[in-house]
């Protein structure tokens, strides 16, 4: 039994839709954003960060929703979440993973948060430009080497890629201005996943 605390549409999404691809049992914990809940002392000792996701495993909590994606799927290898180990699919998997924790999560947080850096027309075009080129990598390796990012292999970096893609919802450019991003972006939305997140999340925008 695992035990997620999250919030509605934020990093802990991947998480969850990692937890209801492999079928886990696990109990939900909301900390409501808003009212402050990640400052609280009691989440602070889960999470030291004050941040979403904290998935207690095996009654140690751990953070950080690539590396719980990843570790999800180690421990759940039934459910497809990743190639097999030692394939060269697993490989090209942590390497997705990797990318887009490092090229994508680290500007979208001065996008939402534009207070944690000198905040002007520039710098903020600047932070658009940065995640559009990461649209126009993704792309170009989707429209060739598609349409997951392992090609005819779903895994667990799509649902990933398509959160963030989420994210970009409101931008003035969303990532599914991008053909082969949209129907990615489409295709995970298809999953039962998915749809029972938003359920469960009470989501109603894409």
């Amino acid at each position: 039994m695992y035990t997620l605390y999250y919030a509605p549409g934020a990093a802990s999404m991947v998480v969850h839709l990692a937890l209801l691809e492999a079928g886990a049992p696990y109990d939900l914990r909301l900390v409501d954003l808003d009212a402050g809940a990640q400052r609280d002392p009691a989440y602070l000792a889960l999470n030291p960060h004050g941040v979403v996701p904290t998935l207690v495993v095996d009654g140690r909590p751990l953070g950080e929703s690539s590396a719980l994606l990843m570790l999800l799927a180690e421990r759940h290898p039934e459910a497809g979440l990743a190639p097999a180990p030692g394939t060269p699919g697993r490989g090209a998997w942590y390497a997705w993973i990797a990318y887009l924790a490092s090229t994508l999560m680290p500007p979208f947080r001065l996008w939402f948060y534009p207070q944690d850096l000198h905040d002007t027309p520039d710098v903020r075009a600047a932070v658009q430009r940065r995640i559009e080129g990461v649209w126009d990598h993704l792309q170009a390796h989707l429209a060739t080497q598609g349409p997951h990012l392992l090609g005819e292999q779903f895994s667990g970096a799509d649902l990933l890629l398509t959160m963030l893609m989420r994210w970009s919802r409101n931008m003035p450019r969303p990532a599914t201005q991008w053909p082969a991003l949209a129907q990615l972006a489409d295709r995970v939305r298809a999953r039962p996943s998915w749809r029972r997140l938003y359920e469960i999340e009470g989501l109603r925008e894409w």
